[in-house]
């Protein structure tokens, strides 16, 4: 793996991880871009990029995620939001991989989360949200983020979704979001790397170096990216990730089944 393509791709998983732009879609567009397969020989750099996200999560959220053990109502509604994705992931995650492969329908994923970035910005800017996070909205926006491992489907755009339908308030909506993301990317890292060491290929030595700075730079740009993204919910202003995202849609299609036309 030569070191350019792991900034790249660390890069890409710190941004488009908390922006809400579907972290796994623009990974696989990105494989397939710079050659790289993070489904085989590459697998270890893509569960560590996803660890380096993770530690930007810790980071800026490190004083709520204390803060949480002083709440349990609020742990709990995040344990329960949690839910959803965390057992589609451990049924489906290989036939979703498999099905995706390769760029796949992307195109499709990223028009769905277009269309549901466009009628978030519309809905919030029609109905105030004046609601705290309470169990109702825990399972919806649970359900909204299982909805989300499916490439192309944003996973802070969906969970951002769901808590406004639900009237969350805006600045509550985007802590809980992120929050609630966390076990999930936690379970995900914990689950390939115990897959990593059962199969035998375990930790790269002569990639390893790639591997560290491919992590950093996830670490880095998701800090940012997240910084970013907390104003960005404040103001409810999508509409030019979801310009972006169909656009995203467009080249995916063409790069996939221009052989078709």
């Amino acid at each position: 793996m030569e070191i350019w393509k792991a900034i790249i791709l660390g890069l890409v998983q710190g941004l488009t991880e908390f922006l809400p732009v579907s972290s796994s879609g623009h990974l696989i567009f990105f494989q397939e871009l710079l050659n790289v397969d993070l489904e085989a020989g590459e697998m270890f750099l893509g569960v560590m990029l996803h660890l380096g996200t993770l530690i930007s999560l810790i980071i800026v959220f490190f004083y709520d995620i204390l803060g949480l053990f002083k709440k349990p109502r609020m742990l709990l509604y995040i344990i329960i939001a949690s839910i959803p994705a965390a057992f589609i992931g451990l049924l489906f995650n290989d036939e979703i991989d498999k099905f995706f492969y390769g760029g796949n329908y992307l195109c499709y994923g990223f028009l769905i989360t277009a269309i549901l970035l466009y009628v978030t910005e519309i809905y919030s800017k029609e109905h105030k949200g004046d609601r705290e996070p309470g169990l109702k909205s825990s399972i919806v926006t649970g359900l909204f983020q299982a909805v989300a491992i499916l490439p192309g489907i944003s996973r802070s755009g969906s969970t951002i979704a769901g808590g406004t339908f639900m009237k969350i308030k805006r600045e509550d909506n985007a802590n809980f979001a992120f929050l609630m993301s966390i076990p999930v990317i936690g379970g995900a890292v914990l689950v390939e790397i115990y897959k990593q060491f059962i199969d035998g290929t375990g930790v790269p030595s002569n990639d390893i170096l790639a591997v560290v700075i491919g992590m950093f730079f996830a670490a880095l740009s998701g800090y940012f990216a997240i910084r970013f993204m907390l104003k960005i919910i404040k103001k409810a202003n999508y509409k030019w990730f979801s310009l972006y995202l169909v656009v995203m849609a467009v080249i995916s299609f063409v790069n996939n089944f221009v052989d078709i036309i």
